[in-house]
């Protein structure tokens, strides 16, 4: 029954990784899967000289069991970092007036948002419409071999189909990771003489609010707000997968 319950999980975890991979859709929350899924596969197919050659050595087989131990380990931990996070998205649904919406960038297909970057925007539209004083700050800058920057493209798009005056929007289009996003943004809100200790929204993609709220926190950002846009279900676990390392590795190198 372990064999065949390996096996089943191991197929389906690497036949998603492969239509994934189809679709251009390559990081570490598909990568990851699709290896575990292989080794699963394996060692359904291989149990039993599998256990032989560990009946024979006696150091690796103790290996072996504290392998699976440390697994299980990561699984659990993994499982408590979802549930913390599937938390923060619940609170983002409640958020107070506010004074400034940052949008963080997330790419550019074809010169136009990716579909993760319009559901940031239309997440940031949908706050400002209900806060119609509130400033606009678009954050993202020039990628690679592109000519317009990701925030004016993102202000393009909030104009022509949420229709918001364009005066309204700001860019912020010298940056491209997250922690200079909220850097530079400092420079938009002084110039618009909002403060760091007012209310701030940053609306950003469900997998991404605890670590952007908290880089955020770490730049001078005491009274930030996140907004969540979803994540295509199809794609949603992998994406919160990558943000567990991501996460980590922001820990680790004192971005909070």
């Amino acid at each position: 029954m372990k064999r065949l319950l390996l096996l089943i999980a191991g197929a389906l975890l690497l036949a998603d990784g492969l239509w994934l991979v189809s679709l251009n859709k390559i990081h570490l929350g598909i990568i990851l899967p699709m290896l575990i899924g292989a080794v699963f596969i394996g060692i359904a197919l291989f149990h039993a000289p599998i256990q032989r050659f560990l009946a024979q050595h006696r150091a690796l087989r103790k290996a072996w069991t504290l392998s699976w131990a440390g697994f299980g380990i990561w699984l659990i931990s993994l499982a408590g970092f979802f549930a913390y996070l599937q938390h923060s998205i619940s609170q983002s649904e409640q958020i107070p007036p506010v004074k400034a919406i940052i949008v963080l960038g997330s790419g550019l297909e074809h010169g136009q948002p990716s579909p993760t970057l319009k559901a940031r925007l239309d997440a940031g539209a949908a706050l400002a419409l209900k806060n119609p004083d509130a400033a606009l700050i678009m954050a993202g800058g020039l990628g690679f071999n592109e000519k317009i920057s990701e925030a004016a493209v993102m202000q393009n798009y909030l104009v022509h189909t949420h229709h918001l005056a364009a005066e309204r929007v700001h860019l912020e289009d010298r940056s491209t990771s997250t922690e200079l996003n909220l850097i530079n943004s400092k420079a938009v809100l002084k110039r618009l003489r909002i403060g760091l200790d007012q209310p701030i929204a940053i609306a950003t993609s469900d997998f991404h609010v605890l670590r952007a709220a908290a880089i955020a926190g770490h730049q001078g950002y005491s009274n930030v707000h996140a907004v969540s846009a979803p994540t295509p279900l199809y794609i949603r676990y992998n994406s919160w997968l990558r943000e567990y390392f991501a996460f980590l590795s922001g820990w680790l190198l004192n971005e909070y």
